[in-house]
């Protein structure tokens, strides 16, 4: 079921709360608050869609087994100007030196 925003509506023409509601599709929208019965208004927004950019994908496709994989190579800094290598080919230290 999708998520929807609603925005209380003021008098004084000042930010209402803004609170989500779950809701089937099907369901009219709400004209009241739930817990207080103030008058509300449906704000428009974005529907988040998991893809290939969610952050568990992200963590994936940047983790050190899969750049090794794809043949990247990966340093991580290490302090005082080192860098040591996590994923791929190359020296296992490089220095600043």
């Amino acid at each position: 079921m999708p998520t929807y925003v609603y925005q209380v509506i003021t008098d004084d023409e000042s930010e209402g709360e803004i609170f989500e509601v779950v809701q089937r599709m099907s369901e009219p929208a709400l004209t009241e608050h739930p817990e207080t019965g103030a008058p509300v208004r449906r704000i428009p927004a974005a529907p988040t869609i998991p893809g290939n950019w969610t952050d568990h994908a992200t963590k994936q496709k940047l983790s050190n087994k899969n750049l090794d994989r794809l043949g990247f190579t990966k340093y991580e800094r290490a302090g005082d100007g080192n860098y040591e290598k996590k994923a791929g080919r190359g020296p296992n230290v490089i220095s600043a030196d």
